[in-house]
């Protein structure tokens, strides 16, 4: 990254989404650096795009295709791969216009047709067939998806699923829950398809814990949509461990962002607890955690003990005990 701008609107620009003064620096800014892309952290809309590329004479990438590229390359299983491709198509669709647009004007005369025309109805078609043919696969995922959680119904286990902002910890709980070893990165979404295991509480209850994909502020509706597959793990769950990095300086709002994304989900009312993580870096030993009285780094302190609040260490596995405990007062409760 070679440098960044900001600007404050009431309201996006319908042509360039940023205003024209703005668009003037950009352009005065890749005269300097001779920078080959511009990034946007928002969504554009098709035209906002191909305006932005035509004034910068640069490579354009909003918001979200940068997430679904690197959701492209965490996707590891088939069933990640399918719902990457179909979010991208549907993302790509809309913004075929203008690819093809330097040939619109040839063979205009009636009873003949651009070749830029002609491959642009071609591309579409293309991509209405892909994605009808992706749409097809992932619903044969959920249909296998569902048979799996009646099977897990049967066997009578309560379900637990970890939720959080991307990068809170979440793999490295559940590594430190189960004894596997989950892929963990200090990246973001390193995360992508959910993993399953089956585990034993303290008193001898059995149970199923379910790392998921972690969530981003601004998320795309889209992207939700294409998701839904694996975010049907989360509203089968009967208990949900919202995992939050704590001595993350933005904690707070990333707190509200999987709030509000488990509201749009109508998960609100799930049970849950919320785990904040990394608290190594705060206190040097277990027993200082445990001591600790109030949760640390929080505008309006929240005072301990409480049922719904863990304090953890997951690298280090402090504070996992007693987070199993308050996991086996809710799990005693569902119904077999």
């Amino acid at each position: 990254m070679v440098s960044t701008l900001s600007q404050k609107l009431h309201s996006p620009s319908r042509a360039y989404y940023i205003g024209k003064g703005k668009v003037e620096e950009l352009i005065s800014l890749r005269e300097q650096t001779q920078y080959d892309t511009a990034i946007f952290d928002d969504e554009l809309s098709p035209r906002q795009q191909r305006n932005l590329e035509e004034v910068l004479g640069v490579k354009v990438i909003d918001r979200t295709a940068l997430i679904l590229d690197i959701f492209a390359k965490q996707a590891q299983t088939h069933e990640g791969q399918l719902q990457v491709e179909l979010a991208q198509h549907q993302y790509l669709l809309p913004r075929l216009v203008g690819q093809w647009s330097h040939f619109e004007q040839l063979g205009a005369g009636i009873g003949t047709r651009g070749p830029g025309e002609s491959q642009l109805e071609t591309d579409r078609r293309l991509i209405d067939k892909r994605i009808n043919r992706l749409q097809h696969a992932i619903q044969d995922v959920k249909r296998h998806r569902a048979l799996y959680r009646l099977r897990r119904k049967e066997m009578g286990m309560p379900i637990v699923a970890l939720v959080g902002y991307t990068n809170a910890g979440k793999s490295t709980l559940f590594n430190a829950l189960s004894k596997a070893s989950v892929t963990v990165e200090d990246k973001l979404f390193s995360t992508l398809d959910p993993i399953t295991r089956s585990l034993t509480l303290p008193g001898g209850r059995r149970f199923l814990i379910t790392d998921t994909v972690g969530f981003i502020h601004k998320l795309p509706p889209s992207i939700v949509a294409a998701f839904s597959a694996t975010l049907e793990e989360l509203d089968e769950a009967n208990l949900l461990l919202h995992m939050v990095d704590i001595m993350h300086h933005n904690a707070a709002n990333q707190c509200c962002t999987v709030e509000k994304i488990l509201r749009d989900l109508k998960l609100a009312d799930k049970p849950r607890i919320t785990v904040f993580n990394k608290l190594d870096l705060a206190v040097s030993s277990e027993t200082e955690l445990e001591a600790l009285t109030v949760v640390p780094y929080l505008k309006e302190p929240i005072v301990l003990p409480r049922k719904n609040v863990a304090l953890v260490s997951a690298a280090k596995g402090w504070g996992v005990s007693r987070l199993l405990d308050k996991m086996t007062l809710y799990l005693n409760n569902v119904s077999t």
